[in-house]
This record gives C-alpha cells, structure tokens and sequence, in this order.
C-alpha cells in the first residue's frame, strides 16, 4: 500500500478583514504551497453558502486540499510552515482532517491524484470527496436540479458534516462529506430516490467535462469546526 496521506483543512473567518485576507490568499498563498516538502497535489477552494452546490459564496470559509507523500511530511507543514500560522492569526477556526484514500476514480486537473492507502472498514467513518468541471452548455439546466439532488441529505442521521466547494464558481464544483459509516454512505447513495436520479441525469446529459468520485478513511483530525472535533459522535 501507499504511504500517501490526504489532508482537507476548512478556514472560517469572522471579520471583514480576515474574510477579504482570506480571499486574497487563494492567490497568494501559492508560492508557499507549491514550495512545500512532501506535497504532491493541492487545490484552494472557496465554498458556497448553505451544505452542499451553491453558485453563492459563502465568504466566510475556505478550503485546502492537499495529497502528501507520507504524514511525515504533513506534518512538517503543519507544526512548521509560516503560512500555516499566518492561517491561524486570522480564523475564527480552523479543523484539519487526515485521511487515507481508499479509491478513487476520473480526474482532476487531468490527473487521478490519488494513490490506495488502505482497505476500507465499514464501521470508521467515511469521508467522501466529488468533483467536476460543468459543460458550459449544462451550466443552467444543472444549477436548477441541485436543490432537489441534495434532498436527501436534510436530516440524515449518518451525516456528521458537508460543504460545497469548488475552485470557480459555478463551473468547477467539489463537495466534501464526512459520514459515521460505510453504511450511511450506501443509504444515500443507492437509497436515495433524489441521488439516484440526479446519477441518471448526469451520465444521460453529459453534464461534465471532467470529473472524479473519491473515499477515504480519516483517522485524525486536529482543530474543532462549528465548535467540535467531527470525528467525535
């Protein structure tokens, strides 16, 4: 297996002046990061308001997504690098969660970046990491079946958490969610009437030009989000 570790860091800003540091970082923190030991793939995203695909933004939280070649190396990053502690002189919070890929499929920016660091158990919580870029032609006809799609997430009691994210707006589109299980994963995924219909939509239109559906197995998190450690339930 592959010693290669997946991070997602979530930043929420409180004040005027952090939220617009916060926006002017999604460029200028790329000189550090690109520079960093052990780091083979990033993206900063921003999000969009609301739990999951919103073309609004939600100027108060931002995201960084990061592959590395060993925890090792996140670690250095983390404890070490003065970016991270400019990150933390201007959020409110600031939950990074480790994990180790368990599968992955299609692309991003061209590449699959991620390699299979472990088998999946069933009974830790999954964390789940989609992404696409929309064909500008679907653009509409896309943005107006979201609320339905995500129907099946309100109340979900094996949800802890998730956010849409994305790298521009309206076109290039993640979410991340955190689930208690494997089994929750299953409940929505094929349960759904919502999600299942919003499957057969996207392969009938062709709605993306790219995109690529991923899961992992987090296994430490450092931080707290909305008050707490998600990975304490």
């Amino acid at each position: 297996m592959s010693t290669q570790i997946t991070t997602i860091s979530f930043f929420k800003y409180a004040s005027l002046s952090d939220k617009i540091w916060g926006f002017k970082m999604m460029q200028f923190a790329n000189n550090d990061l690109a520079k960093a030991q052990g780091l083979s793939f990033y993206r900063l995203m921003g999000s969009g308001k609301g739990r999951g695909f919103n073309p609004f933004p939600d100027w108060s939280v931002y995201c960084l997504l990061q592959v590395w070649d060993s925890e090792e190396a996140a670690h250095a990053f983390f404890s070490t690098s003065k970016l991270m502690k400019k990150y933390r002189d201007h959020t409110e919070e600031l939950f990074t969660l480790y994990m180790k890929n368990i599968s992955a499929g299609g692309t991003w920016i061209g590449k699959n970046p991620f390699e299979q660091a472990t088998d999946l158990d069933p009974n830790l919580p999954i964390a789940v990491i989609t992404r696409a870029t929309i064909k500008w032609n679907w653009l509409v006809r896309f943005w107006k079946y979201v609320p339905t799609s995500e129907e099946g997430l309100e109340g979900n009691e094996g949800l802890i958490y998730t956010k849409g994210v994305g790298e521009v707006p309206i076109i290039q589109m993640a979410t991340f969610s955190l689930w208690k299980d494997f089994e929750s994963v299953k409940q929505f995924a094929y349960k759904s009437k919502q999600h299942k219909e919003a499957i057969k939509r996207t392969r009938k239109y062709d709605w993306y030009s790219e995109e690529l559906f991923s899961r992992f197995q987090p296994y430490k998190s450092e931080g707290t989000w909305e008050g707490k450690d998600l990975l304490v339930f």
